[in-house]
């Protein structure tokens, strides 16, 4: 297939070259650093031969010897750099003997094929190309590519970017070769669909619509500027080549693995002939002999490996047979030869041919001649004709060709003048000697000729040895024709079959067949890949003449035999009893015959040519053929290199064990170092290769698992990720075989298979157990998925003690526990590390200068660690809870499936994990103040995880949590307690009753400002608010300006507003026990009613001190303080449904209480401001009073009026008062509706402010029944009256309250006054009267 090229012959002299000088220099640099193994066969082969360049190890050496001063110390370097030559030496002739070997497996294979059903491997991510991803996930959220993206999925990458890609676990699974780009991708998809989830509905959007998009735009940042395109063709072709290989890129990849060369792979490719399929299938039956060979000289030496049973060494003897009958059986049912499609295996009439072959029998599966058939294919060209002078040019002439026995074809017709046609016709037959017959004829010109006229014709009789080029042929022509010197032109090309091995004229004498001396025509058939035959042909017939079956024969070269005229170059076959000597006619047919029936006899013994080197034969009539020539320039080619000794090496003499070990682990370390993440797995190249020469070889299965287990387990324990399925599958063939099970059908077992299985079951116990503790580290984020649950599966294989019983579950269960204990130790010790490193990170970020003099002073880690303060280390200990929390999700997300049979162990896991960090949180709450409360945060961060987590809540930790928190939050809710009734007392004592902004209904929305305290993830914003510090406990100044509301006092809101944050603070630390939650709720809820009922009692004796301060006239205004009293009262009551009342039955007990209280208490208020109003209104019916008929003030001020009125205008009588006392009343309703934010409240007080103040004025008249009401008088009442029902109608006071009968009374009596006074006085009203009181204008408002 290779032909030898300039190159070639360059690389050859080269080598020439330097054999004289430097011999070793090539070998030590052709050399890949590889383990040496050990056994026999690596040095010697059958034949013999030493080879060429591979011998002169101390000749090239010594010419190579430097002098020295110290010829002792020089002698001994020089040893040492002659014994590491000979080591490389011997190492590189062990790989190319190895090379030879594997190179015949893939040339003509024929137990294994590559398999096309193996899960197919993703591309494995480099340190570069993860370090690439993270670069363009960082440009993603820097903002600098075009990918649009919400604010939703940016925080999805942000989070996978830090938790994900910038893991040191990611970074130690990607330098173990475990990492593929599907895992970072099935990761990213895990982590987003939770979020996704958790999205609220939106209508026509999907949110699996959301999840592709995400995940498209998740392909664009990881792919980044790279051509789709382009990486798909990548992809593709990687693909293909992860799937099946053809044969020149197996002998590549092997090439590399052994660290051969090219030019080495050409010259052992040409000289073991690997493109002959023939030469192949010939190896593999000397080899087959020769394993049959050697089983019988085993059993005859009773050389037998030491077995665990003496009775498995006959079982031994068979097994072998058996292999090697079954890899015949495996050759008999191959075509005859790979890759002719059109001939199919001829079956054999007899049984024989289901039956294994049995060499040795001869009488046994006897051919006949019906057996032998062949097909051959003849191609026919006419070219052109030569010689026609006497025929008209324009006549027509035409030729036809036939093969005898078959049917007739004619060409298209030309003129005389030009005879030309290259017309081919396709002919076939079962002739080995055929005669083909071409005849020339012309159109006969004749009315009445029936049959065109014949020319000339000629018969030829092709072989497929015959030119294959057109030539010119003498026609014999017809009697009656002139032109008697006619030529044709003719091309005739006769195809070999595919059973035909070789053909052609021999002289030949046997003493059963061909008995007398005779040249005859030659035809070596092979019916079957065991039965070759050969026949001897005459001229037109399908079946040979005779034939003789090779079966047992041996093949040579002899000198002439005397006595036998013709022929110039003898051989013969031999056999016990018969002889059968052949002769060619030159020594290159007697090559090519000997060489095909070599091949064809199977026997172990090569002839060799009597000259050891063939020239080229240029001379002769024919053309020689050059395979014979061609094969033996390559087999001299390859002893001038030293490759002979690989080439002529007898298989079977090679501890093939050994070598394959040597070849599986070298294709081991191959394919972990290519493109895939293999995790152990042979690519179906490999695995073809592997399995073809374990077969052919006698390589037994379990010392193939063996090694492959032992390479596995080193590369697993230097670092290497190991698909553990891989190794289970191994292991278990290996116990099954061990224990006699017979996985692949042999019963032996060796003592060293048997203490070789145990050693690895100990080392592979060992590896498992170590992985299961590091579960977080061997298979970080779960990947590669389903590898942990896989390794727990193999962990319970292992410990079984054979492969029948089950291991107790207990014990499996005692083991799996013990490493998830030292896994909680493990995983607790790497955070705590890791969270001091990322601290002194943010130290270094937040104070630059702090750790510049750090670094100047060399401070070391001690002295640091003294100047950490208690808040610092609260500080780092909330940090490491939250990177805690993060690790127990972590675990449960990804882990958990996994241990889904153990979840019981899991769960003691993460106790013995939290119980690591009590130990460090213990410790950092004991250095803390007393009467401190930063460290609430740190109990709800990890209470709201344990919480609500099913088998952490109310755990051993949690227990542990809550036993440590509940004397500080019974501490902290006393110190509350009595801060509030403190700050009741004195603010009280120095209220001012101005009204202050409300925040209590409001406060968790509000955005509140940045508070010096622990900043604490997952939190509600409003928690570390809700830590007051004592004794100072006051709403501070920045409340006022959020809401625009007036409220309550200071003093009141900030109570309500503490109640409420110590309500909310003690409800959102979610405390777990029930009973103690309850405590903490009625304690607070008696606690709030006790402090709501002292505020309502000390507003109430407040509210009654400041109206007895306040003036009795209508100049009294009502203050701000009496309508703040009541939105005390108002926010009272409102509070108090909040923070009084149980959830339970016990509603009533506190809520119900209070309110009968405030209800009360506002009555009072009530009537309190209602009788300071009667008051004001009794004090301007006294002035009325002065006014009563028969007084002396009434008539001294009648007179004076009158005289008055004659010199001035006088102004109107009483209607300064009547307009004071309304002024008062409008500006009291005002106030109060505007002030007082209970609508309830302002209707009762006006209600029973009307009420009161109709009766006054009922009463007063009533006691002046009996006089007649003065003019001013009457005006007043008529005025404030009239005033008084208009301006509580508009308040809302109903009309069943206003038109009372009291008011009723009134009206009638004034009414009766007014008619009166409208007798007496005439004008004296001025328009004032009780009518229409409905339409009366606002002139005088």
């Amino acid at each position: 297939m290779l032909d030898p090229s300039s190159s070639e012959e360059e690389s050859e002299e080269l080598v020439e070259e330097e054999s004289g000088k430097e011999p070793l220099a090539p070998a030590a640099a052709r050399l890949s650093p590889s383990r040496p193994c050990e056994g026999p066969g690596s040095g010697g082969g059958a034949g013999g031969g030493s080879g060429g360049g591979l011998q002169p190890v101390g000749r090239g050496s010594g010419a190579a010897r430097p002098a020295s001063p110290s010829p002792s110390v020089a002698s001994e370097k020089e040893k040492d750099e002659l014994e590491r030559l000979q080591r490389e030496e011997e190492e590189r002739k062990r790989k190319l003997q190895l090379y030879v070997f594997v190179m015949r497996c893939i040339a003509y294979p024929f137990n294994a094929k590559q398999p096309t059903d193996m899960a197919r491997r993703q591309q494995k991510i480099s340190k570069q190309q993860l370090q690439t991803i993270k670069d363009r996930f960082q440009a993603f959220l820097n903002g600098e590519t075009q990918i649009v993206a919400d604010e939703a999925f940016i925080n999805a990458v942000q989070s996978y970017y830090e938790v994900f890609l910038k893991s040191d676990r990611v970074a130690r699974m990607v330098q173990s070769g475990g990492c593929s780009a599907n895992d970072s991708r099935e990761v990213f998809k895990k982590h987003i669909e939770k979020r996704v989830r958790s999205l609220p509905e939106i209508d026509g959007l999907s949110k699996e619509t959301v999840l592709s998009s995400w995940m498209a735009k998740f392909d664009a940042i990881y792919r980044g500027e790279e051509d789709p395109r382009k990486q798909q063709a990548r992809m593709t072709a990687s693909a293909a080549s992860e799937l099946i290989l053809s044969k020149e890129q197996l002998y590549e990849m092997f090439q590399n693995i052994l660290g051969i060369k090219k030019f080495e792979h050409q010259l052992l490719y040409n000289a073991c002939q690997l493109d002959n399929p023939d030469e192949q299938a010939a190896q593999i039956r000397r080899e087959l002999d020769g394993r049959l060979q050697m089983a019988e000289q085993i059993a005859k030496e009773r050389k037998f490996p030491k077995f665990v049973s003496k009775e498995m060494e006959n079982m031994y003897i068979e097994e072998l047979k058996s292999s090697v009958n079954l890899l015949m059986a495996n050759l008999e049912s191959m075509p005859v030869s790979k890759g002719g499609s059109d001939f199919k295996l001829q079956k054999l009439k007899r049984s024989h041919n289901t039956s294994i072959i049995d060499m040795g029998e001869e009488n046994e599966n006897q051919l006949s001649k019906s057996d032998v058939v062949l097909s051959f294919s003849l191609e026919v060209v006419i070219m052109e004709v030569q010689g026609l002078k006497s025929l008209a040019p324009n006549r027509i002439v035409y030729c036809t060709m036939e093969v005898e026995g078959g049917e007739k074809l004619q060409t298209d017709q030309a003129e005389a003048s030009k005879p030309t046609w290259g017309t081919q016709g396709d002919f076939t037959t079962t002739h080995a000697l055929p005669a083909v017959k071409v005849k020339l004829f012309t159109e006969s010109t004749g009315v009445l000729a029936l049959e065109d006229k014949e020319l000339g014709r000629v018969v030829l009789h092709p072989t497929p040895n015959s030119p294959k080029q057109s030539e010119w042929h003498k026609m014999t022509v017809s009697k009656n024709c002139p032109d008697q010197d006619l030529k044709i032109k003719l091309a005739v090309r006769m195809d070999k079959p595919q059973n035909m091995k070789h053909s052609g004229y021999l002289w030949a004498i046997g003493k059963n067949v061909w008995k007398r001396w005779k040249k005859r025509f030659f035809v070596l058939v092979q019916v079957s890949q065991y039965t070759f035959a050969m026949c001897s042909y005459r001229e037109k017939k399908a079946e040979p003449q005779e034939l003789l079956q090779l079966d047992g024969y041996t093949v040579d070269y002899t000198d002439p035999q005397p006595g036998l005229e013709g022929g110039r170059a003898f051989f013969n076959a031999v056999k016990e009893g018969d002889t059968v000597i052949f002769a060619s006619d030159d020594e290159q047919d007697r090559i090519l015959w000997v060489q095909a029936m070599y091949r064809a006899t199977g026997q172990s013994h090569k002839p060799v040519p009597p000259t050891q080197v063939q020239k080229l034969n240029a001379k002769g009539g024919n053309v020689p053929q050059l395979d014979a020539p061609i094969s033996q320039f390559y087999a001299d080619r390859a002893q001038k290199h030293g490759m002979d000794e690989f080439i002529s090496s007898n298989p079977c003499n090679f501890d093939h064990a050994s070598l394959f070990e040597m070849v599986q682990r070298l294709t081991l370390d191959h394919r972990l170092n290519d493109s895939y993440s293999c995790l152990g797995w042979f690519s179906p190249g490999q695995v073809f290769v592997l399995d073809e020469y374990c077969a052919r070889n006698g390589v037994r299965g379990c010392h193939r698992h063996l090694c492959y287990l032992r390479d596995l387990l080193e590369r697993a324990e230097n670092g290497a990720m190991i698909d553990p399925t891989l190794l289970h599958y191994s292991f278990a063939f290996c116990a099954s075989h061990v224990h006699g099970n017979r996985p692949d059908g042999i019963g032996t077992v060796t003592v060293d298979e048997k203490e070789r299985f145990e050693e690895i079951k100990e080392r592979l116990r060992l590896l498992l157990e170590n992985q299961i503790t590091h579960f977080r580290y061997c298979f970080p984020f779960g990947r590669p998925e389903g590898a942990l649950k896989a390794t727990l599966s193999l962990l319970e294989r292992v410990l079984m003690k054979d492969i029948v019983t089950p291991v107790p579950q207990e014990e499996v269960k005692t083991v799996i526990r013990k490493c998830l204990e030292q896994a909680a130790l493990v995983n607790y010790t790497r955070l705590s590390e890791y969270a001091k490193i990322e601290g002194k990170k943010r130290e270094m970020y937040e104070h630059p200068v702090f750790c510049l003099a750090s670094q100047v002073m060399d401070l070391t880690i001690q002295n640091v660690g003294r100047l950490v303060t208690p808040a610092k280390k609260l500080e780092d200990t909330i940090r490491l809870a939250e990177l805690v929390i993060e690790v127990l999700q972590q675990n449960e997300e990804h882990h958990a499936e996994a241990f889904a049979w153990w979840s019981d162990l899991m769960v003691e896991h993460a106790e013995t994990f939290l119980s690591l960090f009590a130990v460090d949180m213990d410790a950092a709450l004991e250095v803390q103040p007393p009467d401190t409360w930063d460290s609430f945060p740190l109990f709800q961060l990890l209470n709201d995880s344990l919480r609500s987590d099913y088998n952490l809540c109310n755990g051993k930790f949690h227990k542990h949590l809550q036993d440590l928190f509940a004397p500080l939050v019974v501490r902290y809710v006393d110190l509350m307690e009595s801060s509030i009734a403190q700050s009741i007392h004195r603010g009280f004592e120095r209220e001012s009753w101005e009204p202050v902004k409300s925040l209590t209904s409001n406060l968790p929305n509000v955005n509140l400002p940045n508070v010096n305290l622990p900043k604490v993830p997952n939190l509600p914003v409003n928690i570390p608010l809700g830590i007051p510090q004592m004794p100072s406990f006051s709403a501070p100044s920045w409340m006022a300006a959020i809401y625009d509301s007036d409220n309550g006092s200071g003093t009141s809101e900030d109570l309500f507003w503490k109640l409420d944050a110590l309500q909310t603070f003690i409800r959102d630390l979610h405390w777990p026990e029930e009973e103690f939650g309850k405590h903490l709720e009625q304690r607070l809820k008696l606690m709030a009613s006790d402090m709501i009922e002292s505020c309502v009692k000390r507003t109430r004796i407040a509210f009654e001190v400041k109206l007895q301060k306040t003036s009795r006239s209508t100049d009294f205004r009502v203050p701000q303080s009496i309508c703040t009293m009541f939105n005390v009262m108002v926010d009272a009551k409102a509070q108090s449904t909040k923070l009084c009342s149980m959830e339970m039955g016990q509603e009533h007990q506190y809520h119900s209480k209070i309110d009968e209280l405030i209800e009360e208490t506002v009555k009072e208020m009530i009537t309190l401001l209602v009788a300071k109003f009667v008051t004001i209104l009794e004090g301007v019916l006294a002035k009325l009073s002065r006014y009563d008929e028969g007084t002396l003030f009434s008539s001294f001020l009648s007179f004076t009026v009158k005289a008055a009125s004659k010199y001035v205008d006088v102004p109107k009588p009483g209607m300064d008062v009547a307009d004071a006392y309304v002024t008062f009343v409008r500006h009291s309703q005002d106030v109060l509706r505007d002030k007082v934010n209970e609508e309830m409240y302002i209707e009762r007080l006006f209600d029973q402010w009307y009420t009161s103040s109709m009766n006054v004025v009922c009463t007063w008249l009533t006691d002046r029944m009996d006089l007649q009401l003065h003019i001013y008088q009457l005006k007043t009442l008529i005025r404030i009256v009239k005033k008084t029902y208009r301006d509580f109608r508009l308040q809302g006071v109903l009309d069943s309250t206003l038109n009372s009968k009291t008011y009723e009374t009134i009206r009638n009596r004034l009414t009766v006054e007014e008619a009166t006074a409208s007798v007496s006085e005439g004008g004296g009203l001025q328009g004032i009267t009780m009518k229409d009181s409905d339409e009366e204008d606002e002139e005088d408002d």
